[in-house]
């Protein structure tokens, strides 16, 4: 295990608030629509204290650290674009005026890191302590890119989102959102915005892909530390993504099963690990060069096929791909029961 000094995990995490507070203070004194040129820019500027912090790393811990730390970012950076369907998918669903997309995006980035903390800190404590999570992890990753495979041409139900709609049921909503506030007053009786609904989405899909994406990393790199700074860097720049590509999200129509290949191998990887230490030392393991390979490898692929299959047919549309397959409606009859 590498040894990280109190000081720079002090220091790393200052850097991560620092960065979220800018975002904060950007999106709640200066509401706008961001547009290309604003997005191209923190993109580029988040994307760089990644690299910064990446060489950095691998020079001063060493350059199997340093692939370790580039590996789980781009790991975390390619779920993180099917993140990015589901919050266009939000964003539509509950018709979120642009100018309070920004904080929406935000919000959802903050509670995104709190709740993968929280699952950083368990999954290392299960790893240390029992190395057969190895196996669970391995497992759970295999079956939810084989759901994800299934419905890869679906979207996630927002609608049909137990927290929502018991949100929707009991809580005092408005039909109108009011100058970007969650809370305001109608005939002096104080009652929840639709931004609050939206929020409490947000949150509920930040907890489902924290419980995919914390195994996925964890198949490339033990190391709390490492898994920390990887899904961080990698949030951290999803609220710029979000607006630099959300109008070529509907072109990556293969991205769902480049995703669920991504996690089948990395739950292969796991399960090779798991029997490597508990079976036989016999067992080969698949080393964190040879997954960073095939892990661009496929995002490089997905991304040109997607494309070139966009260019000839604009008709077709990505999907965000959905863990179950959606309940039936009346309206909507050829959709399958769960």
């Amino acid at each position: 295990m590498l040894q990280i000094s109190g000081a720079t995990w002090a220091a790393t995490i200052g850097l991560v608030v620092v960065l979220l507070a800018i975002d904060l203070v950007l999106s709640g004194i200066r509401p706008h629509r961001v547009g290309f040129r604003e997005a191209t820019a923190w993109s580029v500027f988040y994307v760089a204290v990644a690299v910064v912090f990446g060489v950095w790393f691998g020079m001063t811990y060493g350059g199997d650290a340093g692939t370790q730390f580039f590996a789980g970012y781009i790991v975390e950076k390619s779920l993180s674009v099917d993140n990015l369907f589901v919050f266009v998918i939000i964003m539509t669903t509950f018709a979120v005026p642009e100018e309070y997309q920004h904080k929406v995006l935000t919000f959802g980035i903050v509670l995104a890191l709190i709740m993968r903390a929280i699952f950083i800190a368990l999954g290392a404590t299960l790893l240390s302590l029992f190395s057969f999570m190895f196996l669970v992890f391995g497992l759970l990753l295999i079956y939810t890119a084989v759901q994800l495979f299934r419905h890869r041409n679906e979207d996630p139900d927002v609608e049909d989102n137990a927290v929502v709609r018991g949100a929707r049921r009991v809580l005092p909503i408005t039909t109108e959102y009011v100058d970007g506030r969650i809370i305001t007053k109608v005939d002096g009786r104080r009652v929840l915005t639709p931004l609050f609904v939206v929020l409490i989405a947000i949150g509920s899909i930040d907890l489902l892909f924290a419980l995919d994406s914390i195994p996925a990393v964890f198949g490339v790199t033990a190391e709390p530390y490492i898994v920390f700074v990887a899904n961080a860097f990698a949030l951290l720049g999803l609220r710029a993504l979000f607006f630099l590509v959300k109008g070529l999200l509907d072109r990556l129509v293969y991205l769902s099963t480049g995703l669920s290949i991504i996690l089948a191998f990395i739950g292969v990887k796991l399960i090779l690990h798991w029997a490597h230490e508990d079976v036989s030392p016999g067992v080969p393991e698949i080393s964190t060069a040879v997954s960073l390979v095939v892990i661009v490898a496929v995002l490089v692929v997905v991304t040109v096929a997607s494309l070139i299959r966009t260019k000839g047919d604009p008709t077709m549309k990505a999907h965000a791909g959905s863990l179950r397959a959606h309940r039936q409606t009346a309206s909507e009859p050829g959709r399958s029961e769960t």
